[in-house]
């Protein structure tokens, strides 16, 4: 860390813009330090909520990712001393004028945790607490996917993707849902489109879910089983949906092989980090959200007490959809597999009553 000179100017910028080599301004105002890695946090509708700053020596930085903070100027001149220890704070001005007169001050002056305000730079919190960062791993975290004789469980499909559409619709003509989404993809199958594979996603489900045909729902999902991951969430989440589809159906069906391959399919985007501190940091939002699934229960209730039928069958679905997600993880800390299990077959239980 540095200590900041007098001349030494600084610019306000967004704690979201942050980047690596930035020399970011403590909140103590009284030293600098240079950014070694960013790592943003979203919320629960996607967008960016908290920047993690990890400081070149240690320590991180927890800042609102709407906030402004402030980074050296282009051009200025810092002191070139680093200190290795925290420094002596004893007697120096704070921000605000004043001058702590104890070692207790002292440290109260510039802890390492902090969040941001929205109107200038980071400001002091009310219980100063050090960051402590675990310490990395040995090794990056090994890539585990499935293998070309695991690929091979997977039947190829009969024919082009529109014929495999237009064939299990065949075997329902009397099914309105399954018409409907296979008379838009019969006109032509893009897998880089995210409504195809969402239509496709759903024709999956509404076989399986609603018709209890579980083979034509696994020849459709498998037209999106196998797609790789390409870095698009919201593509993904059509994937996602099928492979989790996909897992069950071959769980009940005693096909526990194949099962297997799509829960590796599943998981491989989250081996993909190879950057140890980024992979541990997404390891522990991936658990919490696994911990903690929207299940969907206050708008099932409110439906229910509205009377409200189809936006019950709804909900419930989209409640299916994350128990069977839940379900081809192995279940998670908070609801066992053998809960799902019970849990799934109520909702089957429901939607096709």
């Amino acid at each position: 860390m540095n200590h900041v000179p007098a001349a030494q100017t600084y610019r306000e910028q967004q704690a979201g813009s942050l980047q690596t080599g930035d020399h970011l301004l403590l909140p103590d105002g009284l030293r600098s330090a240079e950014v070694h890695s960013v790592e943003i946090e979203n919320d629960d509708f996607g967008a960016p909520a908290i920047v993690l700053a990890t400081l070149t020596g240690g320590g991180m930085l927890r800042i609102a990712a709407g906030s402004s903070v402030r980074i050296e100027a282009a051009g200025s001149a810092p002191e070139d001393d680093a200190v290795e220890d925290m420094p002596d704070l004893r007697g120096a001005a704070t921000p605000d004028g004043t001058r702590p007169d104890t070692a207790q001050d002292a440290d109260a002056v510039a802890p390492l945790q902090v969040v941001g305000n929205h109107g200038g730079a980071a400001a002091l919190p009310p219980a100063p607490a050090a960051v402590v960062v675990p310490p990395l791993p040995a090794s990056t975290p090994a890539v585990v996917g499935p293998s070309a004789e695991d690929l091979a469980l997977i039947p190829e499909p009969s024919g082009t993707p529109e014929s495999v559409v237009e064939t299990v619709a065949e075997a329902h003509p009397d099914s309105v849902g399954v018409l409907l989404l296979a008379d838009k993809l019969v006109k032509g199958i893009n897998t880089k489109s995210g409504s195809c594979l969402k239509d496709l996603s759903d024709l999956a489900h509404e076989l399986f879910v609603m018709l209890k045909d579980a083979d034509g729902a696994l020849a459709v999902a498998d037209l999106l089983n196998v797609l790789p991951f390409d870095g698009n969430p919201g593509r993904w989440s059509s994937v996602e949906a099928s492979l989790a589809l996909s897992t069950y159906i071959c769980r009940q069906t005693g096909q526990k092989e194949r099962a297997a391959v799509y829960e590796k399919l599943l998981r491989a985007p989250d081996n993909q980090e190879t950057d140890p501190f980024k992979a541990r940091m997404q390891a522990r939002v991936r658990q919490r959200s696994l911990n903690e699934p929207n299940l969907y229960d206050k708008e099932i209730f409110r439906s229910m007490d509205n009377s409200n039928a189809e936006a019950e069958r709804e909900w419930r679905l989209l409640r299916l959809e994350s128990l069977l997600f839940l379900r081809a993880h192995g279940g998670s800390q908070t609801i066992s597999a053998g809960e799902l299990e019970r849990r799934i077959a109520n909702e089957l239980e429901s939607v096709r009553g």
